[in-house]
């Protein structure tokens, strides 16, 4: 009983199903490439406004373009994603048997496709529209010179106070679908997949055979167009096709590069820069006694060095950090150019008034 209870829960088990490691590396390849790019199109606008300043207005817009090339020449020409053909995995609709499953070259359905493409590229681009329009009515509600009943204030507060627990709810149903995926309770590790009608797999021998000889087919059976529409047609695929061929010929390449200049300005790394990087806090400043005008200093603490009294109307020097009276302080800096206590040069513009909470 024991054995047979064992065999049924193996067989359960998908043998092509991808273990969750592979899943969450594909998911976390665009996500890495998005910050990078973005990362190089600032650079490139900062030091010419002009000519590059567009792209950095419009990135989102252009990011999601050529998103859509990508994904849309993946899915039709490999039955997956970028991602999740450089992982070497493939989408399989959810209704196919074992034996009807479709080839990877073969491309996914239309119905599936285009289901794929919505939450692969629109909802990601909706999702940053989204956290921008947050974080503006959040800067606009700090500083927002509408009286505090209005009605649009009204709305955008109870707007702003809902999104993070919509966000969380969001968060945390991909987290308990995850986890049931971990379990084995799930054939998706996304629910996304599952409204696509969809789940991942791997690559068997016969998929990466037939995406060999798929390139060499084409062209041999390729067949000039005869109308001129169809010529139109042909040429419009072409380029779409060549388009979206270098993206992922320059994205397979640069996609380590991409992946080390997410970490590398992430905030984590420069935090840890800077504390590896940052020079030590400079000593207090040392008496320098080779001016006869410099006194040395009062043993009180209220004491001015100058005149020796308490001190009138605190007034440090921003050079050196010591307290004066500002008339004495005003005086001396205005006839020597220098700090009465360490000599470094000073002018009058670096004196700075204390107030206590007295006055």
């Amino acid at each position: 009983m024991a054995e047979h209870g064992a065999h049924i829960t193996t067989a359960s088990v998908l043998d092509d199903q991808p273990s969750i490691f592979e899943v969450v590396a594909q998911d976390s390849l665009m996500t890495a490439v998005r910050p990078a790019l973005q990362h190089v199109v600032k650079v490139l606008a900062e030091s010419n406004p002009a000519r590059y300043g567009f792209f950095w207005r419009w990135f989102d817009e252009i990011f999601a373009l050529l998103d859509l090339l990508l994904q849309q020449h993946y899915l039709s020409k490999t039955s997956a994603s970028f991602s999740e053909n450089f992982y070497g995995l493939k989408r399989i609709v959810t209704e196919d048997t074992p034996k009807l499953q479709r080839l990877a070259s073969a491309g996914l359905p239309k119905k599936q496709l285009w289901k794929s493409i919505i939450f692969l590229v629109l909802l990601p681009y909706l999702k940053v529209k989204l956290e921008k329009l947050v974080s503006s009515l959040r800067e606009e509600d700090e500083y927002s010179i509408h009286p505090p009943s209005s009605r649009w204030k009204k709305f955008y507060r109870a707007f702003l106070a809902a999104y993070p627990f919509v966000n969380m709810a969001w968060e945390g149903w991909f987290l308990v679908q995850q986890l049931r995926y971990i379990l084995g309770k799930a054939q998706h590790h996304s629910p996304l997949l599952r409204l696509a009608g969809v789940r991942l797999g791997r690559l068997t021998v016969q998929d990466m055979q037939a995406l060999e000889h798929k390139p060499a087919e084409a062209n041999m059976r390729h067949q000039p167009a005869r109308s001129v529409s169809e010529k139109i047609k042909s040429t419009l695929k072409k380029a779409v096709g060549g388009v979206a061929l270098s993206l992922s010929t320059g994205l397979s390449v640069g996609v380590f590069f991409l992946q080390f200049l997410e970490w590398w300005y992430s905030s984590e790394n420069q935090e840890t820069i800077r504390s590896l990087t940052a020079l030590p806090t400079p000593p207090p400043p040392v008496h320098l006694d080779y001016n006869s005008d410099s006194p040395l200093l009062p043993k009180m603490k209220t004491v001015c060095p100058l005149c020796r009294k308490t001190r009138v109307n605190d007034t440090v020097l921003a050079t050196s950090g010591y307290v004066f009276c500002y008339r004495c302080v005003f005086n001396y800096v205005r006839s020597h150019q220098a700090c009465p206590i360490t000599g470094y040069p000073t002018e009058v513009q670096h004196l700075i008034k204390l107030y206590s909470p007295d006055n």
